[in-house]
């Protein structure tokens, strides 16, 4: 994977492809310079290297995409988006570093962080600063209960627990299992809300199945869970795992659905199946954005997508497209109504409070929030049906 470091990346130049197993999209590094009169700064970071580099690369490559766009078609005010991208390597503490490098850079509001358990770090970090940040993928709840400054462009680990539960009851299944990743916060908080809501809706739960990060062999746990003749297993984890797990359950002989969150994103489709589609079929899971969604904007990014990085986008390239447009659009307004010098204190706050009265029409939904850092946006309900992906319900946010 080329990592090259250039001290200044302005992006207004074509990315290069961005395959998730190719190289990153554009540029990493930082920029010597604040926010100046031609240029406003924004920081972008993620995982561009390590074991979840491929989600930090598709928010970047989606990211990269809408500040491309707004710079092509002029800027902000006159102003170009010049981009100050980090890579913060999947770890927390190297997050944070990240996070003061970009402070001291003289960002005006930041793209990021990605998974959850750094963004969580991050969003602790800048509450001192009210630093403006919209984290396209991290859905743990915990990442915006710091303060008012912290939005993001997901839906987050609870509801898609609690969705996927009146999901399995509306199918009218009875009986299910869960399988689940126990030292993950994503795995683990969507299966607790997965739980919790299915009993409440009067679903028997067999005793969840919890196995280590980086473990291959699921056939004690699925063995376990198929003994008790579920209706369906809900596996709410990273694709990698799903693939596995799914297929490893045919072979024991469960013929049933599985049922995921949007972990399961790129499980078919990318660089690498995970599961056949004959395993695959009739399963569901939930999330934002799928490119059988035939909406004119969705098309529209997904044609724009291939035409940038000749490759098709995921539900994380879209979620860090929507991020930056969120961002974004705060900042046009503020700089628009020109009531604060920019990378003031003044302007960040401001930028703050657009973002929390704006809608975002994004690809992934038309985003606003109502009160909180979480997005009101709707939810498509995917299954695999012939060996393809398609919509099966969209939910409306509440």
């Amino acid at each position: 994977m080329d990592n090259v470091s250039r001290r200044t990346f302005v992006k207004g130049s074509a990315a290069a492809a961005c395959g998730l197993g190719l190289a990153a999209c554009g540029g990493s590094g930082s920029s010597d310079s604040s926010s100046s009169g031609d240029t406003i700064k924004v920081g972008l970071m993620g995982p561009y290297t390590g074991d979840v580099a491929q989600y930090g690369l598709a928010c970047r490559c989606g990211a990269e995409l809408y500040v491309k766009q707004v710079n092509d078609n002029g800027g902000i005010n006159g102003k170009q988006i010049e981009l100050d991208e980090q890579d913060e390597k999947g770890d927390a503490t190297e997050a944070v570093n990240v996070y003061n490098m970009l402070v001291e850079d003289g960002v005006v509001g930041i793209i990021g962080d990605v998974t959850s358990t750094p963004t969580i770090a991050v969003a602790q970090a800048s509450v001192a600063d009210n630093m403006p940040c919209v984290t396209p993928s991290a859905t743990a709840a915990d990442v915006i209960s710091y303060g008012s400054n912290y939005f993001r462009a997901c839906i987050t680990d609870p509801y898609q627990g609690k969705l996927m539960a009146d999901f399995a009851a509306d199918q009218g299944y009875q009986t299910v299992g869960v399988i689940f990743n126990s030292g993950g916060d994503y795995e683990a908080g969507v299966k607790d809300a997965f739980v919790e809501e299915a009993q409440a809706k009067g679903l028997t739960v067999l005793d969840p199945q919890g196995y280590s990060s980086g473990d291959t062999d699921f056939n004690a746990q699925l063995t376990t869970i198929i003994s008790g003749n579920p209706d369906a297993i809900m596996s709410p984890n990273y694709y990698q795992d799903d693939g596995k797990i799914v297929t490893q359950a045919r072979t024991l002989g469960y013929t049933g659905p599985f049922l995921g969150a949007d972990g399961w994103s790129n499980i078919v489709g990318g660089d690498e199946e995970y599961a056949s589609a004959e395993d695959l079929e009739g399963c569901f899971y939930d999330c934002s954005f799928s490119a059988s969604n035939t909406a004119e904007n969705v098309q529209q990014f997904i044609s724009d997508y291939k035409a940038e990085y000749n490759d098709d986008p995921t539900n994380f390239c879209a979620l860090g497209y929507d991020a930056a447009m969120v961002l974004l659009n705060a900042i046009q307004k503020v700089e628009e109504e020109g009531s604060a010098e920019t990378g003031s204190d003044d302007y960040k706050q401001a930028v703050i409070d657009a973002i929390a009265s704006g809608t975002a029409n994004g690809v992934t939904g038309d985003i606003s929030y109502n009160g909180t850092g979480d997005p009101v946006k709707s939810t498509l309900i995917i299954t695999f049906k012939d060996g393809e992906e398609t919509v099966y319900d969209t939910i409306e946010g509440e």
